[in-house]
């Protein structure tokens, strides 16, 4: 990849404005039927994947037509309510995962390469700074306090990986 450009495009502010009120008007929309549970919460819950999904939808259907087997204390109505709730919100979550981690690439790569290119015009200022180059010590005096807090280590090379 070496000095590759990933991202050679600029998002118009007005799909960045459209995609925030998308965003905003679904939040709204399901901001009252949405929970929120901490992660040992998350960690303690049952998991339902694709497998698990179907054999639920078959108890559904096998209490409704077999109810002589639905235990006293089952409360198959609230079971319909939560497998509804669960494969309705999942047509609404799965594409919102693919755009978010899209985003989450698209905002790496970005940010990738605006460091890279930042990289390469400190690396000039520096040289140009030890060259003793008119208002390049100025500039270089001010870049460098981003690397001063990492000790006396060698700063990056314009091919380095970032840190932050």
């Amino acid at each position: 990849m070496g000095n590759e450009n990933r991202v050679s495009f600029v998002v118009p502010p007005e799909a960045i404005q459209t995609a925030r009120e998308s965003n905003g008007v679904t939040a709204s929309a399901l901001k009252a039927y949405l929970i929120a549970l901490t992660p040992a919460e998350r960690r303690k819950l049952l998991k339902m994947g694709d497998k698990t999904l179907a054999f639920v939808e078959k108890i559904c259907e096998y209490a409704a037509d077999a109810p002589e087997f639905v235990p006293a204390f089952l409360n198959v109505v609230e079971m319909n309510n939560d497998l509804n709730n669960a494969t309705g919100l999942n047509t609404v979550y799965r594409p919102m995962l693919e755009t978010v981690g899209n985003l989450s690439d698209t905002i790496l790569a970005s940010g990738s390469d605006a460091y890279k290119a930042a990289l390469l015009y400190y690396n000039s200022v520096k040289s140009a700074a030890k060259n003793n180059v008119p208002n390049a010590k100025a500039i270089y005096e001010d870049l460098k306090k981003r690397f001063e807090s990492q000790g006396k280590t060698v700063e990056p090379s314009t091919t380095a990986t970032p840190t932050e």
